[in-house]
């Protein structure tokens, strides 16, 4: 049995410890570098949301559409929040729901610590005007490597979470520059 010399073994350290150096830049570089049709996974998320709800979604009825907004302060939107709930929406009305569009940041009585959104007097009354079923809602968390976000049909009636879905994009240079913009 050969003995190994100290050189030998630093050398041999060394090289797996760039190896493995190696292997953590490259992990973050592919999340960075991620490529997202947003538009395929929306129409999943449309597909999952209207599978899921409680009661049939009626195509007659009208859906008010909203911005998406940050977990972390409801009152806050970006770029991406809005283009995510906007793509929801566009989804939906090419499946044939009656969806209006509607910003209903002052028409939200949000519970800040809750990360609730409590429909109130006012939604109601633009509800029965447009003989609304639900609003569509989303709020996105933001991660190390994704974005978290979480689509939600609530009736308009009585706040009832009608059917709710949950996923996650990779962090990409794309998505990263739609969250920090526009706000």
């Amino acid at each position: 049995m050969k003995c190994l010399s100290w050189g030998k073994v630093a050398v041999t350290a060394l090289l797996g410890t760039l190896l493995l150096t190696g292997c953590a830049s490259d992990k973050a570089t592919r999340v960075v570098d991620t490529k997202v049709d947003l538009v395929d996974v929306i129409d999943d998320v449309s597909s999952a949301l209207l599978n899921s709800a409680v009661k049939g979604m009626s195509k007659e009825r009208t859906i008010l559409a909203t911005s998406f907004v940050n977990i972390d302060d409801l009152q806050q939107s970006s770029t991406f929040g809005r283009l995510v709930g906007d793509t929801v929406a566009s989804d939906l009305v090419n499946r044939g729901y009656n969806v209006m569009e509607v910003r209903l940041r002052n028409s939200l009585f949000m519970q800040p610590r809750l990360g609730e959104f409590m429909l109130s007097r006012e939604l109601r009354n633009v509800g029965a005007e447009h003989d609304a079923q639900a609003v569509l809602v989303g709020t996105y968390a933001i991660g190390g490597d994704y974005v978290y976000v979480n689509v939600r049909l609530v009736s308009v009636m009585n706040s009832q979470v009608l059917s709710s879905h949950d996923f996650r994009l990779p962090l990409n240079r794309d998505i990263r520059k739609m969250l920090t913009s526009g706000r």
